[in-house]
């Protein structure tokens, strides 16, 4: 039994360190012009100022959005 045990936790371990991390970004416009990234934790900026302009699965996506949203000239 002990065996069982010790195999069914290792492939917990296993199934767990095997499952990619998601967490997903994006990018936010506020009323004054400027952009931040916004990691989506299920807590919004607050007050109503603000506008979601671009979404992404990684950090990196989410910069590549803010640097072409300040060159097309929609952020500060």
């Amino acid at each position: 039994m002990k065996r069982l045990a010790f195999a069914a936790g290792i492939l917990t371990l296993a199934f767990a360190a095997a499952t990619p991390a998601r967490a997903d970004f994006s990018v936010v416009k506020f009323e004054l012009g400027y952009c931040r990234i916004w990691w989506n934790s299920g807590a919004a900026p607050w007050g109503t100022g603000w506008t979601k302009i671009a979404s992404a699965p990684d950090f990196q996506g989410a910069w590549a959005a803010q640097t072409a949203a300040v060159k097309k000239g929609v952020c500060k």
